[in-house]
């Protein structure tokens, strides 16, 4: 059984300041409204509803973590798993979009225990304006990047890797060569390579 199926809530904040004090390593995911953040989170961790969304798109404001228990001290959290609050849905206040992405941008740049970054992308949308807004903050912050080209079941395989490929060249004047991967919840597309990443950043020991 991976790891991450072994996650459990540990606590939600609304701000980054109300975080507890960084401990083990942090993988956070990222992502417009609606990319599918809850999905991948529940299926990486073998779980229906640890993550869930808000029935209306946007309305999410809270930063969930959940902890990922260690092996030899389960009591005590090996890594978490930290779904940041969605972006850009255009019902939402500008203000507060605004808002939201300052939060965002908090957390990447100045988090310490900050392992990794996962980056959604609804693959049938592409990067939006707002992707590239939260870009240029991850580029900031210097986190190694994985991007998860989500509901990958939505296109047939050759129009996945085209999609791949431009992700990738959109994305390296800012990040370099970042990993991508066509990842579907639904049909499990990239769960392996995703989980094995993803490990990695929490623990390296542990991935065989």
């Amino acid at each position: 059984m991976s790891l991450l199926h072994r996650a459990t809530f540990y606590q939600s904040a609304s701000k980054v300041s109300q975080l507890p004090a960084p401990r083990g390593p942090e993988v956070c995911f990222v992502g417009r409204s609606n990319a599918g953040k809850s999905s991948a989170i529940n299926v990486l961790t073998n779980q229906k509803r640890l993550a869930y969304s808000s029935k209306t798109p946007g309305r999410t404001r809270l930063i969930n973590m959940f902890g990922i228990p260690d092996p030899l001290d389960p009591e005590h959290p090996l890594g978490y798993l930290v779904d940041l609050p969605g972006y850009g849905y255009a019902s939402v206040a500008l203000a507060a979009q605004q808002e939201w992405g300052r939060e965002l941008g908090n957390y990447l740049v100045q988090r310490p225990s900050l392992a990794g970054v996962v980056l959604l992308i609804d693959i049938r949308r592409g990067i939006t304006k707002q992707d590239y807004g939260l870009v240029e903050w991850i580029a900031q912050a210097k986190r190694p990047v994985l991007i998860l080209l989500t509901k990958a079941d939505k296109l047939p395989y050759g129009q996945r890797q085209k999609a791949i490929a431009t992700i990738r060249k959109e994305v390296a004047t800012q990040l370099g060569d970042v990993e991508t991967i066509a990842f579907s919840a639904t049909n499990r597309i990239g769960l392996e390579e995703a989980t094995e990443k993803i490990l990695n950043w929490i623990s390296p020991q542990v991935v065989p």
